[in-house]
């Protein structure tokens, strides 16, 4: 059994680690905090879905008390915050798990361009950090103190063209990504973007060409190409809760069928619980992951254009951030890597 605390646990990837953690037979929840500003308050009083399974107080982040009560933290906190506190749960000999972008850059130029400057003691432990991608960097993942989980977006883009790259069938010029995305990913706070009247019965294309999870989804394709690669790459906002259904295009280097690209991704993904490549003519809908961990996967060649369209479909709280974060947990103390996540979407 291991001690866990949740920094960030009145947002959404906090009441959605509470949700599976409290499901999992060898974790006990110890501390939750967020920002309080000094109001202490029952995290079921600020979920009451969460009334009768757990009756902790939500207070304000004191690091050097979540240390003392926790083995493992999980860091649901804004971007930039987290470089502040990482380095100092590290220095106390705490394992980390950050769901924040702070630490999944390997060139910090790069981060410091599209995010804030690192400090100078986040910039020494940078180096220590693994993208929790369990998928890609399982092995890697088993050793680390500090895993980076993955953006919601980088996650269905990357594992939806990964065997493409790998065995260079595609050309990795001109790979185009747009991606649908439900209003949850935008935070809890109230703002303008997820405000019911401007995003009801409407769809609209944000951040185009700018996106910041551009340069993780090219990071990480890079290293699978083993050479440099540019996305042009679109999210959309869709008046839903959860669900991320990304269509990717890319060209094949020769023809091949469907059917050999399917065998391929299957093949790839034979060992990995959480990853559905589904049967020719079946394609992913955000639905069938609603609640779950899983990343399906559709394949389709256009063989007028010799190009393969990969579409992916994740819940971007669980496979996009809580679930992958528990499933970073799972492989970090050898638990079977499915505990606590083992339930199928929720239908309808």
């Amino acid at each position: 059994m291991i001690k866990v605390g949740i920094a960030g646990a009145t947002g959404y990837a906090g009441i959605e680690l509470i949700r599976i953690l409290l499901g999992h037979p060898e974790v006990k929840i110890t501390k939750l905090a967020a920002k309080m500003d000094g109001k202490p308050q029952e995290i079921s009083d600020i979920f009451p879905s969460l009334k009768g399974r757990i009756n902790l107080v939500c207070t304000d982040l004191d690091i050097n008390d979540m240390a003392k009560e926790s083995d493992l933290i999980f860091l649901a906190l804004p971007h930039k915050v987290s470089l502040k506190f990482v380095p100092q749960f590290i220095k106390l000999g705490k394992k980390v798990i950050d769901l924040s972008a702070d630490f999944r850059f390997d060139d910090l130029k790069i981060y410091e361009e599209w995010y804030a400057p690192h400090t100078e003691e986040s910039k020494k432990l940078n180096p220590q950090a693994v993208y929790g991608l369990p998928e890609l960097y399982k092995e890697k993942i088993k050793k680390a103190n500090l895993i980076a989980n993955p953006g919601c977006y980088p996650t269905g883009i990357i594992l939806g063209v990964a065997p493409l790259l790998v065995n260079k069938i595609v050309e990795t010029e001109n790979i185009i990504a747009n991606s649908l995305s439900g209003a949850t990913g935008a935070g809890r706070v109230p703002s303008m973007v997820a405000h019911y009247p401007e995003c009801n019965e409407n769809v609209k294309a944000y951040s185009i060409a700018t996106h910041r999870h551009t340069p993780e989804i090219e990071q990480e394709l890079s290293k699978l190409a083993k050479k440099e690669i540019k996305i042009s790459f679109t999210p959309h906002l869709l008046p839903m809760n959860r669900g991320i259904l990304s269509t990717i295009y890319l060209n094949l280097t020769k023809k091949m069928k469907e059917e050999e690209i399917i065998k391929l991704y299957q093949n790839f993904y034979k060992k990995e619980p959480f990853v559905r490549i589904l049967e020719k003519g079946t394609f992913p809908e955000t639905k069938n992951v609603y609640g779950s961990n899983y990343c399906d996967v559709g394949i389709k060649v256009d063989e007028r254009t010799n190009r393969a369209i990969i579409v992916s479909a994740i819940d971007n709280l669980v496979k996009g951030a809580s679930g992958q974060a528990v499933q970073n947990m799972n492989i970090m103390y050898g638990f079977k890597e499915t505990l606590g996540l083992e339930s199928p979407g929720i239908t309808p």
